[in-house]
């Protein structure tokens, strides 16, 4: 019986997984625009709120490319917090959630000389944060 949950349990997350990989695929042949910015962030914004951080963080990471070939690095930045944030939420909730991608996102954002003031606070508390469970 437990052998059949576990099957069960991998064929789900395989399938999940798959999905995912095909969406980002599918996002990575989006045209840089504004409206495909704004379309990565209301996604992101809507997932975070209903719990599925990882398909958050998925748009959280178009909306980077996006902004990145906008030319905004103060949403770039921001959106590498976002980003970072939801990899955060899902350590909440799952201790065993490596956060090693969160600190290197928040890192990037750090460096960002444009990132707004209150933008640059969020990244290096978020960082504070991932360093209390990542031992450099």
């Amino acid at each position: 019986m437990e052998k059949r949950y576990f099957i069960l349990a991998w064929l789900t997350i395989y399938l999940l997984a798959g999905s995912l990989l095909l969406k980002a695929q599918e996002q990575a042949n989006q045209p840089i625009s504004w409206e495909n910015w704004r379309a990565a962030k209301e996604s992101a914004e809507k997932y975070d709120r209903e719990g599925d951080y990882p398909r958050a963080l998925q748009y959280y990471l178009e909306y980077i490319r996006q902004a990145e070939g906008l030319g905004r690095p103060d949403l770039v930045a921001w959106g590498k917090n976002n980003a970072a944030y939801m990899i955060i939420k899902q350590h909440k909730q799952d201790p065993s959630t490596d956060l090693a991608p969160a600190k290197k996102l928040l890192e990037e954002g750090l460096a960002i000389a444009e990132a707004p003031e209150d933008c640059k606070q969020k990244l290096q508390s978020n960082l504070e944060y991932v360093k209390m469970f990542i031992k450099d």
